[in-house]
Parts: C-alpha cells; structure tokens; sequence
C-alpha cells in the first residue's frame, strides 16, 4: 500500500472542557470566539438499553456520546460503520477501583467493574448501542494513540473502501494511578472517515514521516498537555476555520504522522 493514504472527513464530535460538541465548539476552534474551560458534561448514552446504560463509566459514556454526533453528522447508518477506538488511558478510573479492592482482605471484584476494565470496553458498548456487526478495533499508544489510531482508520478506509468512525477519547485516572498518569479533564473527539473522492465532506491524507514536523494547537495548549487525546486539536482547529493544512503529529520514536487537509467546500 502507499504510505500515504487518503479519505473524506464526512462526520466530526468533540467533546472537552469548554468545547460541549461539535457543532457548537467551531466557533471557538476557529479562534472566533474565546474559549472558556468549562467542565465536561457527560450525556448518557440513550442508544443502549437501560440495564447496560447504567453500566457505563464515565470513559465509556466520553467516547459514546462524540461516535454518536460524529456518525450523525455523517448520515451514514451507524451500524454501517466499521469502527477504530483509541485510547492511552483506558477505563483507568476503572481498573484504579479493581486494583484498590484487590489490596483489601477478602475483596470482591464487580463482574460489571472487570467488564468494563478492558480496552475494547467502549466499541463494544457502541456494537450494542447500534446493533453493529462490523469490525472494529481498539488500540492504545500511550500520548501517540490519536495518531496511532488514525493511521488505522484511514488504512482501513483505504485498504477495503468502506466507511470507518474513528473515536479517540481519555479521561481522568484515580489516585494514585494519577500521580504517574496524569490527565487533566475528560476528552474525546471522533471522525467519521469515507472513501476518497466522496462528496459533501473534506479531502484528508494521512502519511507516515520519519522526521516530525511543527504543529501548533494554538490558544488550547494547555488541553494538549493535559489530556492526550486533545492532540488532536490541530486538526480540529483547521477544520473548523474551513482552511487546508498540513499538520505534523510527533510520534514517541522521533517520526511523525503527518495529515494534509484540504480545504472545505
């Protein structure tokens, strides 16, 4: 395969401190308006049953609500969608709270709490949620799993011609977990990706680089630091004011994903 590969942006959700969806964060990505950093709200995920809705941690409920404004955007059926989770995190609140009742004599684990600690946790909320058969994988890459995860999506895209959401999201990890893990505050964004040269959406390339290039997310750094998914906000900030860019994604080992956006239409 070419290693660079390309596809449409048809669909976007977003969810952070100060940036409560999409459609109603552009003007402050687009630098139109300040941003303010006010505290996640997390929607429940009225998709699932309600048995399996009270289930949901905050992580899973994170990820959920940005696939679901993304795949909505889209107008694709959600169950259509083959489906790419990343997280550096995980359910870390989760598998703090696990961890805590193992150094207690006699402690139990919750069967709900053990289901939820592992890292495909979130897609598989959204196959029931959306009654999706489709394939899907979850991937972590500690501060690189945005960047990670999009390469996979669009490979996927690319590769086999169907449409991919991609939902990269962390939130917060419990003491003492967060004392060697920090994160800030709640984070998720998500994209739904078609194949190239489809309508009504914006043309992105995505190529893997041995040297890293510059990217700058702007008057938000302090959520970049903060939460690693946000590092994904280069790429928000552009969409939003409707400008081409080429952003550059730092990977751990010295190279770089670097994304060619083009304009909007």
């Amino acid at each position: 395969m070419d290693r660079v590969v390309r596809c449409v942006i048809a669909g976007v959700g977003l969810l952070g401190p100060g940036l409560p969806g999409w459609s109603a964060s552009r003007a402050v990505l687009a630098g139109e308006v300040p941003w303010e950093p006010v505290p996640v709200a997390l929607p429940p995920p009225a998709a699932l049953p309600p048995t399996e809705r009270r289930r949901t941690s905050a992580a899973v409920r994170l990820a959920l609500a940005v696939s679901a404004e993304a795949a909505a955007a889209s107008g694709l059926a959600p169950d259509s969608l083959e489906t790419v989770f990343a997280s550096s995190n995980g359910d870390g609140a989760v598998v703090g709270s696990i961890l805590e009742a193992l150094t207690v004599p006699g402690g139990a684990i919750s069967p709900t709490q053990f289901h939820n600690s592992v890292h495909n946790a979130a897609a598989g909320y959204w196959g029931i949620a959306m009654g999706s058969m489709q394939a899907s994988v979850s991937l972590g890459g500690h501060d690189d799993s945005f960047a990670i995860g999009l390469v996979q999506a669009a490979a996927a895209v690319a590769a086999r011609g169907v449409p991919v959401l991609f939902c990269a999201y962390d939130a917060p990890l419990t003491a003492p977990l967060d004392a060697k893990r920090f994160t800030e505050a709640p984070f998720a964004a998500a994209l739904v990706l078609v194949p190239a040269g489809a309508s009504g959406g914006v043309p992105l390339s995505v190529e893997m680089a041995e040297a890293e290039e510059a990217c700058s997310s702007g008057l938000m750094d302090p959520l970049v630091a903060g939460n690693p998914a946000a590092r994904c906000l280069p790429l928000l900030r552009a969409l939003a004011a409707g400008r081409a860019a080429r952003i550059g994604l730092p990977l751990a080992d010295g190279g770089a994903v670097v994304l060619d956006l083009g304009a909007a239409a």
